[in-house]
């Protein structure tokens, strides 16, 4: 009996200040994520300036989301120490100096310098893994999809970067271009640190790190989402960060008409990521998480075929967006109900670790698969590769992926 009081009990009522904080983390995101690519959207520049190979490109691009990726198992920890408001404003502005140097080794022609910068400038993917527990936190366990989807719309600033920062080059010039988003991330490390406030019934987390990483790898859920979300976030940031110099080898794009489509791209996943967030909390993650697996392998298999450009090429590019943008948040609603009180911070930094590693190796296999001299399908072996994996993923979730029991009890308390 006082199980069914429980579950029909009304949802708690909004905390005041939910609405503010959940904005400034999602927009702070977006200024990360902005910094975070801004070696990534400039390829095509960096190609042509310093005469770069694919495979050397593709080094390059990956830079930043590798180090981003592992330096968020420990920004996930310490968010769980210190607060959102603390990380929010450490991680914004650390990146100012990565950027700044990125536009000296850029100004120089200095590969090994733009290298070293992308090294650093890995900091600001870290953003991510403050977000979750933050937002979270904010939330009940039956918001927690919706919370964390709108949080993870701040990857919309990949479509910033993307789209922004090949024109502010043309127009305004390469170094200004850096000192502008330098800037922007001074601006968004203020508003952050004097507006943003933690939780009400958030409470720093005096565990010591190395025993709660150990503790949440033997969680289960930690490492099944690990897999999923290296698929479904990985793919998104491979094509977000790669998308740019496929459109050139392919299709023959400029710099700033390749940005545009890539552009359109990362919308597209940003506009799908909330509403998988939102059905995850309504229908349960599986059947999200299924339904984008399948599209992100048939969807890759037509890319492969290298469809015509626009007609043709466009619809299919902004689907496998949203295929991939409704995983991101199906996987993340399953991370945010499901991880225990006190360990959201670091089982989601290790989770989008996974995801941000799983952006990092495609680029190099993309770089070294190229073939240029082919007529057609260049990137056949890479392409692929992602449908495999993608329907590898699909066959694990469906067969070994089990809706856990505090999911249900969740969904039946809407």
């Amino acid at each position: 009996m006082a199980q069914n009081k429980s579950a029909v009990a009304p949802a708690p009522p909004p905390l005041k200040g939910q609405a503010l904080n959940l904005t400034l983390a999602t927009v702070a995101s977006v200024v990360g994520f902005w910094a975070w690519n801004v070696v990534a959207t400039l390829s095509t520049h960096y190609a042509t300036t310093m005469h770069l190979s694919a495979g050397t490109m593709g080094i390059l691009v990956a830079m930043p989301i590798f180090v981003g990726s592992l330096g968020r198992i420990v920004v996930g920890a310490m968010t769980d120490r210190h607060g959102g408001r603390a990380l929010f404003t450490f991680v914004l502005v650390a990146t100012i100096p990565p950027v700044l140097l990125v536009a000296l080794g850029g100004s120089l022609n200095s590969f090994a310098l733009v290298l070293a910068a992308g090294f650093l400038l890995g900091v600001a993917g870290t953003v991510f893994a403050v977000g979750i527990p933050f937002v979270s936190a904010w939330y009940p366990p039956s918001r927690r999809g919706f919370a964390t989807g709108v949080f993870g719309a701040g990857m919309g600033g990949t479509a910033l970067a993307a789209f922004l920062n090949p024109r502010m080059v043309k127009s305004i010039g390469y170094v200004p271009t850096h000192l502008i988003i330098a800037g922007v991330l001074a601006v968004m490390a203020v508003l952050v640190w004097t507006f943003m406030k933690n939780a009400p019934d958030w409470k720093p987390s005096t565990e010591p790190v190395v025993p709660k990483l150990l503790e949440a790898s033997k969680l289960a859920v930690t490492w099944k989402m690990c897999f999923l979300y290296a698929v479904v976030f990985g793919g998104f940031v491979s094509f977000a960060t790669y998308l740019p110099t496929y459109l050139r080898d392919v299709y023959a794009f400029d710099p700033s008409s390749a940005g545009a489509r890539t552009a359109g791209f990362a919308i597209a996943a940003v506009i799908a990521r909330p509403i998988g967030g939102v059905l995850a909390d309504k229908i349960g993650s599986k059947p999200v998480v299924l339904v984008s697996l399948a599209g992100v392998a048939v969807l890759g298999w037509l890319v492969a075929l290298e469809p015509a450009a626009d007609v043709q090429a466009g619809p299919i590019f902004v689907a496998m967006a949203a295929a991939l943008g409704l995983g991101t948040g199906g996987v993340f609603a399953w991370v945010g109900a499901l991880a225990p009180d006190g360990k959201v911070g670091i089982v989601s930094g290790i989770v989008s670790a996974a995801g941000g590693l799983g952006g990092y190796f495609p680029p190099l296999i993309m770089g070294m698969t190229y073939n240029p001299n082919a007529e057609n399908y260049k990137y056949a072996i890479g392409l692929s590769l992602l449908v495999a994996t993608a329907l590898a993923a699909l066959l694990f979730t469906l067969f070994f992926v089990k809706t856990p029991v505090a999911e249900r009890k969740v969904a039946v308390t809407q």
